[in-house]
């Protein structure tokens, strides 16, 4: 069956936030995978940026689920996530990349808006689709806490990918986003939409022309002047933090990429106002 990407990701993408007390509050996103637990039941996890944890000081954030209601209208209805217990992180985190992964309990109406773990872009995605410096790619998220709506769904960019060369992921394990990044984008999904039609094979699913390419994770700055591009961690990162969930000691990509000069974390390092 054909799934839009940009429909189902707007509803598997939240907002993750903590009151600091003062009148502020940090800010962040994540998306939802859905998954096979080792058990062999069905499980969400929950992906964001490492540093939108630990940027986080207390141990209780608070994720921005959605409900729908009977008249068509939504609601808006953040939940608690337990995020540290006695001081240690409940999240897997990649040793060598900002991603981050939880599993949670999420109410039924979003376990089943999770995207299947299919759709994140594996090594030879990119390569198989033959994704170029100039493809489009959409970005959702929530710039400075901002949402599209009193709903709390994301809000949609697009920008092109402003980097060359753009994979392999362990070689070049990230790549540049030409578009406006702000404080609250960090751990939002970057994906291709449907209309890629470069594959040399069949398609499956989640190698259909639409697919998570990865997450946001940086800005580029230049003497304090934001340049408008996003620092995007590919996806195959978010594939080995989650099998990290299971099996701390699970083999990962640790790869060397330089340092961006002007580089800095999008996202709750930047305290938001409440809305």
């Amino acid at each position: 069956m054909y799934m839009d990407l940009s429909v189902e990701l707007m509803h598997a993408t939240v907002q993750l936030e903590q009151p600091l007390g003062n009148g502020t509050r940090t800010v962040g996103t994540g998306f939802l995978i859905s998954e096979t637990a080792p058990d062999g039941q069905p499980r969400t996890v929950l992906v964001t940026a490492n540093h939108v944890f630990r940027q986080m000081p207390g141990d209780v954030a608070r994720i921005g689920y959605r409900v729908a209601n009977a008249d068509g209208s939504w609601s808006y209805s953040p939940q608690s996530l337990k995020i540290r217990e006695g001081g240690k992180e409940l999240w897997a985190h990649h040793p060598a990349r900002d991603v981050a992964a939880i599993v949670i309990a999420a109410p039924p109406e979003f376990a089943k808006a999770a995207i299947p773990k299919d759709y994140l872009a594996s090594d030879d995605t990119f390569e198989r689709f033959r994704v170029e410096a100039g493809d489009e790619m959409m970005a959702l998220g929530f710039p400075r806490g901002l949402a599209a709506n009193q709903a709390g769904f994301p809000i949609l960019r697009s920008g092109r990918v402003a980097s060359y060369p753009v994979a392999p992921a362990k070689i070049f394990p990230t790549f540049l986003l030409d578009f406006s990044v702000f404080p609250g984008n960090s751990g939002g999904p970057v994906f291709m939409r449907s209309g890629l039609q470069r594959a040399s094979s069949g398609g499956q699913p989640g190698q259909d022309g639409q697919f998570i390419a990865g997450l946001l994770t940086q800005q580029v700055e230049l003497n304090n002047e934001r340049l408008e591009i996003g620092i995007v961690t590919h996806a195959k990162y978010i594939r080995e933090t989650i099998g990290l969930i299971d099996d701390p000691a699970a083999p990962v990509t640790m790869a060397y990429t330089p340092v961006v000069s002007g580089a800095k974390a999008a996202s709750a390092e930047e305290a938001a106002t409440p809305n």
